[in-house]
């Protein structure tokens, strides 16, 4: 195991104008982390690191994939130093005592302002979020409406909706958290969010070129090894792996570097700017970009939605919802954008303590 070293990570979590109401108890008008640093910050010791993460060696691995779908292309080799992760997806029960500690309010739970949507309808200018809701019957796969719905009321305490709640539920991973939630939680504990080439990095669990976080067999010798979608999506779900949902953290074995998680039950969320593909591949180990970052977030935009400006940031890991006939990304090579005021039923996070250098 690594020693122990100070840590240089301050989370840049600043105010963002993401068109919803910001009157009310919280004051909006100023930085996140000025209003967490009222709170106790938690101070990492060197027991608690050893017990809730997992030290990552630094290296040269190859990041990405040539076989699947475009922006996970080229495959290329990166360089990056150690650095320790959270052993499990944040879970429920951290996040409220989060909530708790901070009284902080999540994007889901805060008000819409009508300005920032003309036309929406008034039903939906309300606090929620995005819910996956099961189809009965075979639906076009090319309109997400199919399937997805903005549940008023949905949140990270209702993850179905107002009637829904977190009862037996506490180990499961928590969900409906945008970008800036996640950022919060990260700097309130006195950690960060990943690069997505820390995360890659990670999920490969020291295997290079591998399709899965385990290996190249789907299930080896008939053992699911994540939560992923069995059947037809998304109306087919033959919960083969023993969950319809997402699954308490730890249910599947862990990756080679003894992380659970890092292929499906949820999307997780990566500290940088999406673009559509990686750099240009530099050919040779000996010449790989050191600790790469993503875009700038003027990149980051939608070419195909050039009205909506929001910037994106880097999903990785799939989710529950990822079946072979629609979204093959339960691979640690996977990437997909996800604009930062987005909360949905099947996007989580985890931590990651990056030594000082």
């Amino acid at each position: 195991m690594a020693p122990i070293v100070a840590v240089d990570y301050v989370a840049d979590i600043e105010h963002v104008d993401d068109g919803r109401d910001q009157s009310g108890p919280y004051d909006w008008s100023v930085p996140i982390k000025t209003i967490i640093n009222k709170h106790i910050m938690k101070h990492q010791s060197e027991q608690s690191l050893a017990e809730n993460m997992i030290w990552i060696p630094g290296g040269t691995f190859l990041m990405g994939s040539d076989r699947h779908y475009s922006e996970e292309a080229p495959a290329h080799y990166v360089t990056i130093d150690g650095f320790w992760m959270d052993i499990y997806a944040i879970t429920n029960q951290q996040f409220q005592e989060f909530i708790e500690a901070t009284g902080y309010v999540t994007v889901a739970e805060r008000p819409l302002n009508p300005e920032h949507y003309p036309g929406a309808l008034p039903e939906l200018l309300v606090p929620g979020s995005a819910v996956f809701q099961k189809p009965s019957y075979p639906v076009d796969l090319h309109n997400v409406g199919n399937w997805w719905a903005y549940v008023p009321g949905a949140n990270w305490r209702h993850p179905e909706g107002p009637d829904s709640s977190l009862e037996g539920r506490e180990r499961h991973p928590v969900v409906h958290v945008a970008y800036e939630d996640a950022e919060a939680y990260a700097h309130w504990i006195g950690r960060g969010l990943p690069t997505e080439a820390q995360w890659e990095r990670a999920a490969r669990g020291g295997l290079e070129g591998e399709e899965y976080t385990w290996g190249n067999e789907f299930t080896p010798d008939g053992t699911f090894m994540a939560n992923t979608w069995q059947g037809e999506f998304p109306w087919q779900n033959l919960c083969l792996d023993g969950y319809e949902g997402t699954a308490p953290v730890g249910s599947f074995p862990p990756n080679g570097y003894g992380l659970y998680d890092m292929a499906g039950n949820v999307w997780e969320w990566t500290s940088d700017w999406y673009q559509d593909h990686h750099a240009a591949h530099v050919g040779h180990a000996c010449c790989a970009p050191i600790n790469p970052r993503g875009a700038i977030p003027e990149q980051s935009f939608d070419p195909h939605m050039p009205d909506i400006r929001i910037p994106r940031k880097v999903l990785k890991g799939g989710s529950h919802l990822c079946a072979p006939n629609y979204c093959l990304r339960y691979r640690p090579a996977a990437r997909i954008p996800e604009t930062i005021d987005t909360s949905t039923s099947h996007i989580g996070f985890r931590c990651v303590v990056t030594p000082r250098t």
